[in-house]
């Protein structure tokens, strides 16, 4: 590299506050700012929802004491090494994931596209919603989102999120902010199950589909409803016909068949993730192929079930979701980072992008 392209790209690097280093390596985290907030807080770690169970008409299961510091201690596994291998029509061999943007705290497992080939980020710590161009550059579009955590667009715009917080609920922020769902039955979600919201699909007819220890649909009208048996579901996707809801279940991938009114029957096992790992979140292309973003990397399913292959990943992806402006590019939200020492930080996030034969579904961003 001549020191003419050595000062342009620092420069670059400068202005973007971010850079593509050798080996795949990202930058280490800044210093902890002096004063932050506290971090946004999720409903099962609230003081205060003792209280709101106790008005449960229905009282949830026992919910399973976390231990000291879960999620915030310890870090993950460190940065690896990878080779791409070919998937024919997904994406070609020796292709290199490129290193944008990283934040310490929770953030969301539900990233989604938008219509200029951004990302959108969810970020539990801080409640806020992170645009991030393909630039790498980040700016918050959304604040005060309740301990927000995944996203997702209707093919008509509307964007909803999963807010985690106390008196959790599924809401729209575009394109007016309103709680669209927060009751099953009659009573709060927070009393139908120990997790979360977890990960949420919008439909074209205005509901919502969302994991929380099951499987649920937000009608149009916010009504709530759920279905599955014996299931352990993360990540959520329509196909993009909508006939089809896979649901990530553990080391497998499930399927419901989906009926006119949105409600879902014919539960099975679609696929097995034969890479290893459990399923997190997901994604679609316009091809209809699935991809599945476990710790080794993101694995990818044909229409039929036929498992494709994984595209290795730097670390343990958490989400996935096709930009760009011709939606060729795959972004995933990664699990960890390092500070400024050196160690490697659980309770942070990374964005890697990674071309791709395979082209993103434009109908419906997730």
């Amino acid at each position: 590299m001549t020191n003419t392209k050595r000062m342009w790209t620092v420069a670059w690097c400068v202005a973007a506050s971010t850079c593509l280093l050798a080996q795949d390596q990202a930058p280490l985290l800044p210093p902890p700012v002096a004063n932050a907030p506290a971090p946004s807080i999720s409903s099962p770690d609230d003081p205060g929802l003792p209280a709101l169970i106790a008005t449960c008409r229905t009282p949830p299961p026992p919910r399973r004491a976390a231990a000291p510091n879960a999620g915030r201690a310890g870090g993950p596994p460190p940065a690896r090494n990878y080779t791409v291998a070919a998937i024919p029509g997904a994406i070609g061999a020796g292709q290199r994931w490129s290193f944008l943007w990283q934040e310490a705290g929770n953030n969301g497992d539900g990233i989604v596209g938008t219509d200029d080939g951004a990302v959108l980020i969810a970020q539990n710590d801080n409640s806020t919603v992170v645009k991030l161009e393909t630039n790498g550059k980040a700016s918050v579009v959304y604040s005060d989102t309740h301990t927000g955590g995944s996203l997702s667009f209707n093919s008509k715009g509307t964007l909803f999120i999963a807010q985690r917080g106390l008196r959790t609920n599924i809401s729209r922020l575009a394109p007016r902010r309103a709680i669209f769902a927060n009751r099953y039955q009659g009573d709060p979600l927070d009393c139908v199950t120990g997790p979360n919201p977890n990960d949420l699909t919008a439909d074209s007819k205005g509901g919502v589909y969302f994991t929380m220890g099951g499987v649920f649909y937000a009608n149009p009208m916010g009504v709530v409803a759920r279905f599955g048996e014996s299931i352990a579901p993360n990540g959520i996707i329509l196909s993009a016909d909508e006939k089809i809801l896979y649901v990530t279940n553990g080391p497998t991938l499930a399927a419901f068949d989906v009926l006119p009114d949105g409600s879902l029957t014919n539960q099975r096992e679609f696929a097995k993730l034969e890479g290893g790992g459990n399923g997190d979140g997901s994604a679609i292309d316009a091809a209809g192929r699935i991809y599945v973003t476990t710790n080794p990397g993101v694995q990818v399913i044909a229409p039929d079930g036929t498992y494709l292959g994984i595209i290795p990943t730097p670390r343990p992806v958490i989400s996935a979701a096709f930009g760009g402006r011709d939606k060729k590019t795959l972004f995933v939200l990664a699990r960890g980072a390092r500070d400024a020492s050196g160690n490697e930080v659980a309770n942070a996030a990374q964005v890697y992008s990674i071309p791709m034969i395979s082209q993103g579904y434009k109908g419906r961003a997730k």
